[in-house]
Protein backbone atom coordinates (compact mmCIF):
# COMPACT_ATOMS: atom_id res chain seq x y z
CA UNK A 1 0.00 0.00 0.00
CA UNK A 2 1.27 3.44 -0.63
CA UNK A 3 1.98 5.06 2.97
CA UNK A 4 -0.58 8.42 4.30
CA UNK A 5 1.59 8.63 7.10
CA UNK A 6 2.26 12.28 6.61
CA UNK A 7 -1.39 12.87 6.78
CA UNK A 8 -2.09 11.91 9.80
CA UNK A 9 -3.78 14.86 11.25
CA UNK A 10 -6.47 15.09 8.35
CA UNK A 11 -6.61 11.27 8.50
CA UNK A 12 -7.38 11.07 11.99
CA UNK A 13 -10.12 14.25 11.96
CA UNK A 14 -11.77 12.41 9.10
CA UNK A 15 -11.73 9.45 11.36
CA UNK A 16 -13.22 11.13 14.08
CA UNK A 17 -16.10 12.46 11.59
CA UNK A 18 -16.96 9.05 10.42
CA UNK A 19 -20.06 7.79 12.94
CA UNK A 20 -19.77 4.05 11.36
CA UNK A 21 -16.40 3.81 12.25
CA UNK A 22 -16.92 4.98 16.01
CA UNK A 23 -20.08 2.90 16.23
CA UNK A 24 -17.71 0.10 15.20
CA UNK A 25 -14.87 0.84 17.70
CA UNK A 26 -17.43 1.49 20.37
CA UNK A 27 -17.44 -2.88 20.59
CA UNK A 28 -13.67 -2.88 21.51
CA UNK A 29 -13.86 -2.12 25.38
CA UNK A 30 -16.99 -4.65 25.81
CA UNK A 31 -15.18 -7.19 23.00
CA UNK A 32 -11.54 -8.02 22.68
CA UNK A 33 -10.55 -6.01 25.83
CA UNK A 34 -12.64 -7.93 27.99
CA UNK A 35 -11.85 -10.92 26.72
CA UNK A 36 -8.34 -10.30 27.32
CA UNK A 37 -8.99 -9.73 30.91
CA UNK A 38 -10.81 -12.42 31.55
CA UNK A 39 -8.23 -15.01 29.85
CA UNK A 40 -5.76 -13.31 32.32
CA UNK A 41 -7.35 -13.82 35.15
CA UNK A 42 -7.92 -17.87 34.35
CA UNK A 43 -3.59 -18.20 34.24
CA UNK A 44 -2.72 -17.31 37.54
CA UNK A 45 0.81 -16.86 36.33
CA UNK A 46 0.16 -14.84 33.78
CA UNK A 47 2.74 -12.19 34.77
CA UNK A 48 5.58 -14.72 34.94
CA UNK A 49 4.63 -15.76 31.62
CA UNK A 50 4.79 -12.06 30.11
CA UNK A 51 8.25 -12.04 32.03
CA UNK A 52 9.19 -15.22 30.52
CA UNK A 53 8.02 -14.27 27.11
CA UNK A 54 10.00 -10.74 26.88
CA UNK A 55 13.26 -12.74 28.42
CA UNK A 56 12.71 -15.03 25.22
CA UNK A 57 12.32 -12.54 22.77
CA UNK A 58 15.18 -10.55 23.80
CA UNK A 59 17.33 -13.75 24.00
CA UNK A 60 16.66 -14.56 20.74
CA UNK A 61 17.16 -10.61 19.50
CA UNK A 62 20.66 -10.70 21.02
CA UNK A 63 21.66 -13.29 18.73
CA UNK A 64 19.69 -13.60 16.08
CA UNK A 65 22.19 -14.36 13.40
CA UNK A 66 22.93 -17.56 15.53
CA UNK A 67 19.35 -18.43 15.27
CA UNK A 68 18.45 -17.73 12.03
CA UNK A 69 21.75 -19.99 10.76
CA UNK A 70 20.18 -22.61 13.05
CA UNK A 71 16.95 -22.52 11.51
CA UNK A 72 18.08 -22.26 7.75
CA UNK A 73 20.02 -25.20 8.54
CA UNK A 74 16.99 -27.55 10.26
CA UNK A 75 14.60 -25.92 7.57
CA UNK A 76 16.40 -26.96 4.41
CA UNK A 77 17.46 -30.45 6.07
CA UNK A 78 13.74 -31.13 6.31
CA UNK A 79 13.22 -30.70 2.57
CA UNK A 80 12.75 -26.66 2.39
CA UNK A 81 14.31 -23.64 0.39
CA UNK A 82 15.24 -20.83 2.31
CA UNK A 83 15.58 -18.08 0.69
CA UNK A 84 17.31 -14.19 2.28
CA UNK A 85 15.88 -10.94 1.27
CA UNK A 86 17.14 -7.82 2.43
CA UNK A 87 14.48 -5.09 1.10
CA UNK A 88 11.11 -5.66 -0.09
CA UNK A 89 11.64 -5.33 -3.36
CA UNK A 90 13.82 -8.23 -3.35
CA UNK A 91 11.39 -10.46 -1.49
CA UNK A 92 8.72 -9.63 -4.10
CA UNK A 93 10.96 -10.46 -6.73
CA UNK A 94 11.94 -13.97 -5.31
CA UNK A 95 8.24 -15.13 -4.67
CA UNK A 96 7.51 -13.26 -8.55
CA UNK A 97 10.13 -16.13 -9.75
CA UNK A 98 8.70 -18.77 -7.82
CA UNK A 99 5.52 -18.23 -9.40
CA UNK A 100 6.62 -17.40 -13.27
CA UNK A 101 9.33 -20.43 -13.41
CA UNK A 102 5.68 -23.01 -12.02
CA UNK A 103 3.53 -20.90 -13.97
CA UNK A 104 1.15 -20.03 -11.54
CA UNK A 105 -1.90 -18.25 -12.21
CA UNK A 106 -3.84 -18.03 -9.18
CA UNK A 107 -2.26 -17.86 -5.30
CA UNK A 108 -4.04 -18.19 -2.02
CA UNK A 109 -2.58 -16.61 0.63
CA UNK A 110 -2.90 -16.74 4.79
CA UNK A 111 -3.41 -13.78 6.33
CA UNK A 112 0.20 -11.99 7.28
CA UNK A 113 1.21 -8.12 8.09
CA UNK A 114 4.68 -8.56 6.33
CA UNK A 115 3.03 -9.37 2.67
CA UNK A 116 0.83 -6.66 3.38
CA UNK A 117 4.38 -4.43 4.12
CA UNK A 118 5.86 -5.37 1.10
CA UNK A 119 2.52 -4.58 -1.22
CA UNK A 120 2.84 -8.36 -2.68
CA UNK A 121 -0.91 -8.55 -4.18
CA UNK A 122 -0.30 -5.52 -6.05
CA UNK A 123 2.93 -6.89 -7.61
CA UNK A 124 1.65 -9.85 -8.29
CA UNK A 125 -1.24 -8.54 -10.18
CA UNK A 126 0.80 -6.35 -12.11
CA UNK A 127 2.75 -10.07 -13.21
CA UNK A 128 -0.52 -11.18 -14.41
CA UNK A 129 -1.10 -13.75 -11.06
CA UNK A 130 -4.17 -13.33 -9.01
CA UNK A 131 -3.56 -13.20 -5.07
CA UNK A 132 -6.56 -14.11 -3.44
CA UNK A 133 -6.51 -13.41 0.50
CA UNK A 134 -8.68 -16.23 2.29
CA UNK A 135 -8.65 -14.44 5.91
CA UNK A 136 -12.22 -13.74 5.90
CA UNK A 137 -11.74 -10.43 7.21
CA UNK A 138 -8.44 -9.63 4.49
CA UNK A 139 -11.07 -11.18 2.10
CA UNK A 140 -13.21 -8.58 2.37
CA UNK A 141 -10.97 -5.62 2.63
CA UNK A 142 -9.93 -6.98 -0.83
CA UNK A 143 -13.22 -7.09 -2.82
CA UNK A 144 -13.58 -3.48 -1.22
CA UNK A 145 -10.53 -2.25 -2.06
CA UNK A 146 -9.14 -1.54 1.40
CA UNK A 147 -6.19 -2.66 3.89
CA UNK A 148 -6.16 -3.61 7.20
CA UNK A 149 -7.30 -1.51 10.03
CA UNK A 150 -6.18 -3.83 12.84
CA UNK A 151 -3.43 -6.27 13.25
CA UNK A 152 -5.97 -9.17 13.96
CA UNK A 153 -9.28 -8.01 13.73
CA UNK A 154 -8.26 -6.63 9.90
CA UNK A 155 -11.74 -5.49 8.79
CA UNK A 156 -12.80 -4.28 12.32
CA UNK A 157 -14.02 -0.85 11.17
CA UNK A 158 -16.76 -2.61 8.85
CA UNK A 159 -20.57 -3.33 10.26
CA UNK A 160 -22.43 -6.77 9.11
CA UNK A 161 -24.55 -4.25 6.92
CA UNK A 162 -21.81 -3.37 4.90
CA UNK A 163 -20.36 -6.99 4.78
CA UNK A 164 -23.91 -8.10 3.28
CA UNK A 165 -24.13 -5.47 0.32
CA UNK A 166 -20.77 -6.10 -0.49
CA UNK A 167 -21.66 -9.78 -1.34
CA UNK A 168 -24.39 -8.92 -3.04
CA UNK A 169 -22.20 -6.94 -5.46
CA UNK A 170 -19.58 -9.19 -5.62
CA UNK A 171 -21.08 -12.54 -4.79
CA UNK A 172 -23.29 -11.94 -7.79
CA UNK A 173 -23.50 -15.44 -9.42
CA UNK A 174 -25.07 -16.73 -6.54
CA UNK A 175 -28.93 -16.56 -6.12
CA UNK A 176 -30.18 -12.58 -5.40
CA UNK A 177 -32.84 -13.71 -2.95
CA UNK A 178 -30.35 -15.78 -0.67
CA UNK A 179 -30.56 -14.59 3.37
CA UNK A 180 -27.23 -12.67 4.39
CA UNK A 181 -28.58 -11.38 7.97
CA UNK A 182 -26.87 -13.49 10.44
CA UNK A 183 -23.27 -13.42 10.93
CA UNK A 184 -23.06 -17.44 10.33
CA UNK A 185 -24.56 -16.82 6.80
CA UNK A 186 -21.84 -14.46 5.77
CA UNK A 187 -19.05 -16.78 6.85
CA UNK A 188 -21.27 -20.32 4.42
CA UNK A 189 -20.87 -18.09 2.12
CA UNK A 190 -17.20 -16.39 1.94
CA UNK A 191 -16.56 -20.28 2.85
CA UNK A 192 -17.63 -21.67 0.14
CA UNK A 193 -16.53 -19.18 -2.35
CA UNK A 194 -13.22 -19.02 -0.95
CA UNK A 195 -13.42 -23.28 -0.87
CA UNK A 196 -13.36 -23.13 -4.71
CA UNK A 197 -9.82 -20.59 -4.96
CA UNK A 198 -8.13 -23.46 -2.27
CA UNK A 199 -8.97 -26.49 -4.79
CA UNK A 200 -7.85 -24.26 -7.83
CA UNK A 201 -4.59 -22.41 -6.55
CA UNK A 202 -1.09 -23.28 -8.21
CA UNK A 203 0.91 -21.75 -4.98
CA UNK A 204 -0.24 -20.56 -1.30
CA UNK A 205 1.40 -18.25 0.52
CA UNK A 206 1.17 -17.65 4.62
CA UNK A 207 3.06 -15.69 6.97
CA UNK A 208 4.61 -16.95 10.06
CA UNK A 209 3.99 -16.19 13.38
CA UNK A 210 6.95 -18.09 14.34
CA UNK A 211 10.03 -19.61 12.66
CA UNK A 212 11.21 -22.00 14.91
CA UNK A 213 15.42 -22.88 15.04
CA UNK A 214 15.36 -26.22 16.88
CA UNK A 215 13.33 -28.21 14.04
CA UNK A 216 13.15 -25.20 11.03
CA UNK A 217 9.42 -25.63 11.59
CA UNK A 218 6.89 -22.73 10.33
CA UNK A 219 4.10 -22.23 13.08
CA UNK A 220 0.68 -20.38 11.84
CA UNK A 221 -2.08 -19.67 14.40
CA UNK A 222 -5.55 -18.85 12.84
CA UNK A 223 -9.19 -19.07 14.17
CA UNK A 224 -10.45 -19.98 10.66
CA UNK A 225 -8.37 -23.07 9.30
CA UNK A 226 -8.05 -20.59 5.79
CA UNK A 227 -3.98 -20.88 6.74
CA UNK A 228 -3.98 -24.81 6.71
CA UNK A 229 -5.31 -25.04 3.40
CA UNK A 230 -3.54 -22.40 1.66
CA UNK A 231 -0.05 -24.53 2.82
CA UNK A 232 -1.52 -27.53 2.25
CA UNK A 233 -3.64 -28.20 -0.47
CA UNK A 234 -1.54 -26.47 -3.31
CA UNK A 235 1.35 -28.09 -5.02
CA UNK A 236 3.93 -25.26 -3.65
CA UNK A 237 4.06 -23.62 0.15
CA UNK A 238 5.38 -20.48 -0.06
CA UNK A 239 6.47 -18.83 4.06
CA UNK A 240 7.05 -14.95 3.88
CA UNK A 241 8.17 -14.27 7.16
CA UNK A 242 10.51 -11.23 8.69
CA UNK A 243 13.74 -12.07 10.64
CA UNK A 244 12.18 -11.09 14.32
CA UNK A 245 9.95 -14.02 13.78
CA UNK A 246 12.80 -16.59 14.99
CA UNK A 247 12.52 -18.77 18.55
CA UNK A 248 14.80 -21.20 19.28
CA UNK A 249 13.00 -23.85 20.44
CA UNK A 250 9.17 -25.28 20.23
CA UNK A 251 9.03 -25.13 24.07
CA UNK A 252 9.87 -21.59 23.57
CA UNK A 253 7.57 -21.13 21.20
CA UNK A 254 4.95 -23.09 23.19
CA UNK A 255 5.24 -20.08 26.01
CA UNK A 256 4.66 -17.35 23.40
CA UNK A 257 1.72 -18.65 22.31
CA UNK A 258 0.40 -19.11 25.81
CA UNK A 259 0.68 -15.06 25.71
CA UNK A 260 -0.15 -14.39 22.33
CA UNK A 261 -4.23 -16.00 22.27
CA UNK A 262 -4.69 -14.53 25.76
CA UNK A 263 -3.75 -11.26 24.35
CA UNK A 264 -4.75 -11.08 21.27
CA UNK A 265 -8.77 -12.28 21.41
CA UNK A 266 -9.25 -14.02 25.22
CA UNK A 267 -8.74 -17.55 24.03
CA UNK A 268 -6.74 -20.22 25.39
CA UNK A 269 -5.44 -21.09 22.29
CA UNK A 270 -6.13 -20.04 18.64
CA UNK A 271 -8.66 -23.01 16.77
CA UNK A 272 -6.00 -23.71 14.95
CA UNK A 273 -1.96 -23.83 15.98
CA UNK A 274 -0.35 -25.38 12.76
CA UNK A 275 3.67 -26.70 12.98
CA UNK A 276 4.43 -26.58 9.40
CA UNK A 277 7.83 -28.36 9.03
CA UNK A 278 9.13 -28.78 5.40
CA UNK A 279 6.91 -30.68 2.22
CA UNK A 280 5.06 -33.90 2.44
CA UNK A 281 7.48 -36.71 3.06
CA UNK A 282 7.08 -39.84 0.57
CA UNK A 283 3.67 -41.25 1.83
CA UNK A 284 2.44 -38.54 3.26
CA UNK A 285 -1.25 -38.15 1.81
CA UNK A 286 -1.39 -34.33 1.52
CA UNK A 287 1.31 -31.34 1.92
CA UNK A 288 2.60 -29.25 -0.45
CA UNK A 289 5.28 -30.83 -2.96
CA UNK A 290 7.97 -27.90 -2.24
CA UNK A 291 8.19 -25.59 0.52
CA UNK A 292 9.91 -22.21 0.13
CA UNK A 293 10.33 -20.03 3.03
CA UNK A 294 11.33 -16.26 2.43
CA UNK A 295 13.01 -14.66 5.31
CA UNK A 296 12.52 -10.58 4.96
CA UNK A 297 14.88 -7.94 6.94
CA UNK A 298 13.38 -5.09 5.50
CA UNK A 299 14.72 -2.16 7.99
CA UNK A 300 14.34 -4.86 11.04
CA UNK A 301 18.43 -5.66 11.28
CA UNK A 302 18.88 -1.77 11.27
CA UNK A 303 16.50 -1.34 14.46
CA UNK A 304 18.80 -3.81 16.14
CA UNK A 305 21.59 -1.43 15.60
CA UNK A 306 19.82 2.01 16.60
CA UNK A 307 18.87 1.22 19.70
CA UNK A 308 15.26 0.05 18.69
CA UNK A 309 15.49 -3.78 19.36
CA UNK A 310 12.71 -3.52 21.97
CA UNK A 311 9.91 -3.03 19.52
CA UNK A 312 11.38 -6.63 17.48
CA UNK A 313 9.75 -8.25 20.44
CA UNK A 314 5.79 -7.69 18.88
CA UNK A 315 4.25 -10.86 18.76
CA UNK A 316 1.58 -9.01 16.90
CA UNK A 317 -1.49 -10.13 19.09
CA UNK A 318 -2.91 -6.05 18.97
CA UNK A 319 -3.62 -5.71 22.62
CA UNK A 320 -1.72 -2.26 22.46
CA UNK A 321 -4.17 -1.12 19.77
CA UNK A 322 -7.43 -2.46 21.34
CA UNK A 323 -6.76 -0.55 25.02
CA UNK A 324 -5.42 2.64 23.15
CA UNK A 325 -7.32 5.37 23.71
CA UNK A 326 -6.19 7.36 20.47
CA UNK A 327 -6.63 3.92 18.09
CA UNK A 328 -10.13 3.43 19.72
CA UNK A 329 -11.27 7.05 18.47
CA UNK A 330 -9.77 6.94 14.85
CA UNK A 331 -9.08 3.38 14.21
CA UNK A 332 -6.25 2.07 11.87
CA UNK A 333 -6.61 3.44 9.12
CA UNK A 334 -5.91 7.17 9.82
CA UNK A 335 -2.31 5.95 11.09
CA UNK A 336 -1.50 5.43 7.51
CA UNK A 337 0.37 2.63 7.16
CA UNK A 338 0.12 -1.27 7.31
CA UNK A 339 1.01 -1.07 11.13
CA UNK A 340 -1.51 0.97 13.38
CA UNK A 341 -1.95 1.72 17.01
CA UNK A 342 0.72 1.99 19.51
CA UNK A 343 2.99 -0.28 18.03
CA UNK A 344 2.57 1.09 14.37
CA UNK A 345 3.42 4.28 16.08
CA UNK A 346 6.89 3.02 16.77
CA UNK A 347 7.53 0.47 13.65
CA UNK A 348 6.51 3.12 11.20
CA UNK A 349 9.08 5.76 11.24
CA UNK A 350 11.65 2.82 11.48
CA UNK A 351 10.66 1.66 8.33
CA UNK A 352 9.53 4.88 6.20
CA UNK A 353 11.66 7.32 8.02
CA UNK A 354 10.56 9.87 10.61
CA UNK A 355 10.09 12.39 8.35
CA UNK A 356 7.09 10.71 6.51
CA UNK A 357 6.15 9.23 10.16
CA UNK A 358 6.49 12.43 12.30
CA UNK A 359 3.07 13.16 13.42
CA UNK A 360 2.70 8.89 14.83
CA UNK A 361 4.58 8.93 17.77
CA UNK A 362 2.62 12.31 19.21
CA UNK A 363 -0.51 9.68 18.97
CA UNK A 364 -0.36 8.81 22.49
CA UNK A 365 -1.59 10.16 25.69
CA UNK A 366 1.26 8.22 27.51
CA UNK A 367 -1.41 6.71 29.44
CA UNK A 368 0.90 3.39 29.46
CA UNK A 369 -1.80 0.88 28.68
CA UNK A 370 -0.50 -0.21 25.95
CA UNK A 371 3.01 -1.38 27.89
CA UNK A 372 0.67 -2.42 30.54
CA UNK A 373 -1.02 -5.17 28.13
CA UNK A 374 1.74 -6.00 25.85
CA UNK A 375 2.50 -9.94 26.62
CA UNK A 376 5.78 -8.85 25.91
CA UNK A 377 6.33 -6.17 27.83
CA UNK A 378 8.00 -3.79 24.98
CA UNK A 379 8.28 -0.10 26.50
CA UNK A 380 6.43 1.70 24.28
CA UNK A 381 6.12 4.68 25.62
CA UNK A 382 9.98 5.15 26.09
CA UNK A 383 10.11 4.21 22.26
CA UNK A 384 7.59 7.09 21.21
CA UNK A 385 9.32 9.30 23.43
CA UNK A 386 12.32 8.57 21.34
CA UNK A 387 10.77 9.30 18.35
CA UNK A 388 9.03 12.58 19.53
CA UNK A 389 13.01 13.69 20.19
CA UNK A 390 14.15 13.09 16.81
CA UNK A 391 10.92 14.56 15.35
CA UNK A 392 12.16 17.51 16.94
CA UNK A 393 15.70 16.96 15.41
CA UNK A 394 14.27 17.59 12.14
CA UNK A 395 13.35 21.11 12.50
CA UNK A 396 10.13 20.58 10.77
CA UNK A 397 7.98 20.92 13.94
CA UNK A 398 9.23 24.29 14.17
CA UNK A 399 5.59 25.49 16.63
CA UNK A 400 6.50 23.42 19.12
CA UNK A 401 10.33 23.94 19.89
CA UNK A 402 9.26 27.41 19.99
CA UNK A 403 7.17 26.71 22.33
CA UNK A 404 9.11 24.31 24.37
CA UNK A 405 11.88 27.04 24.23
CA UNK A 406 9.65 29.54 25.80
CA UNK A 407 8.28 26.95 28.41
CA UNK A 408 12.13 26.19 29.10
CA UNK A 409 13.10 29.52 29.56
CA UNK A 410 10.65 30.31 32.61
CA UNK A 411 11.57 26.89 34.19
CA UNK A 412 14.96 27.77 34.37
CA UNK A 413 14.14 31.18 36.16
CA UNK A 414 11.30 30.19 38.89
CA UNK A 415 10.51 33.26 40.27
CA UNK A 416 9.88 34.70 36.75
CA UNK A 417 8.05 31.42 36.62
CA UNK A 418 5.74 31.63 39.36
CA UNK A 419 5.35 34.90 37.85
CA UNK A 420 3.96 34.90 34.81
CA UNK A 421 1.63 31.76 35.79
CA UNK A 422 0.20 33.94 38.15
CA UNK A 423 -0.55 36.86 36.31
CA UNK A 424 -1.89 33.60 33.25
CA UNK A 425 -4.07 32.08 36.26
CA UNK A 426 -5.38 35.80 36.97
CA UNK A 427 -6.53 36.52 33.75
CA UNK A 428 -7.89 33.45 32.62
CA UNK A 429 -9.93 33.20 36.16
CA UNK A 430 -11.21 36.52 35.53
CA UNK A 431 -11.68 36.33 32.01
CA UNK A 432 -13.86 32.42 32.39
CA UNK A 433 -15.46 33.30 35.50
CA UNK A 434 -18.81 34.00 34.17
CA UNK A 435 -19.34 30.67 32.84
CA UNK A 436 -16.82 28.76 34.55
CA UNK A 437 -15.67 27.47 31.41
CA UNK A 438 -14.16 28.53 27.94
CA UNK A 439 -15.75 27.39 24.91
CA UNK A 440 -12.62 28.70 22.57
CA UNK A 441 -9.03 29.81 23.27
CA UNK A 442 -6.28 30.40 21.36
CA UNK A 443 -3.92 27.88 21.52
CA UNK A 444 -6.21 25.55 23.07
CA UNK A 445 -8.76 25.02 19.99
CA UNK A 446 -7.35 21.31 19.88
CA UNK A 447 -9.27 20.96 23.07
CA UNK A 448 -12.32 23.51 22.82
CA UNK A 449 -13.52 21.91 19.27
CA UNK A 450 -14.93 18.79 21.28
CA UNK A 451 -15.05 19.80 25.04
CA UNK A 452 -15.19 22.90 27.27
CA UNK A 453 -12.03 23.94 28.99
CA UNK A 454 -12.68 24.92 32.93
CA UNK A 455 -11.35 28.30 33.93
CA UNK A 456 -8.14 28.24 36.76
CA UNK A 457 -10.14 28.67 39.91
CA UNK A 458 -7.54 31.59 40.91
CA UNK A 459 -4.84 30.25 42.42
CA UNK A 460 -2.02 28.17 41.31
CA UNK A 461 -0.27 25.30 42.81
CA UNK A 462 2.86 27.10 43.96
CA UNK A 463 0.19 29.70 45.54
CA UNK A 464 -1.77 26.65 46.98
CA UNK A 465 1.40 24.48 48.44
CA UNK A 466 2.91 27.32 50.20
CA UNK A 467 -0.05 28.03 52.01
CA UNK A 468 -0.25 24.51 52.57
CA UNK A 469 3.20 24.72 54.44
CA UNK A 470 2.08 27.27 56.26
CA UNK A 471 -0.55 25.58 57.49
CA UNK A 472 -3.35 27.92 55.97
CA UNK A 473 -7.28 26.41 56.12
CA UNK A 474 -8.22 26.11 52.94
Amino acid sequence: MTPSTETFKSNARAALADAKLAKALAGLPGGLVAQRTAAKGRVPEFEALRNTARDIRDHTLAHLDLYLEAFAQKAEAAGSRVHWAETAEEARAIIARLCQERGARLVTKGKSMVSEEIALNRHLEDLGITAVETDLGEYLLQIRGETPSHIIAPAIHLSQDQVEADFRVHHNHLAPDRVLTTAESLVAEARAVLRERFLAADIGITGANFLVAETGSAIIVTNEGNGDLSAHLPKTHIVLAAIDKVVPTLADAATLLRVLARSATGQDMTAYTSVLTGPKAPGDPDGPAECHIVILDNGRGEMLRNGLGEALRCIRCGACLNHCPIYNAIGGHAYGWVYSGPIGAVLSPAFLGIDAAQDLPSASTFCGKCEEVCPVKIPITRLLRGWREKSLETGKRRHERWLLGAWAFFARRPRLYHLATRFAVATLSALGRPRGAFKRLPLAGGWTARRDLPAPQGRTFQQLWAEHQRGVPR
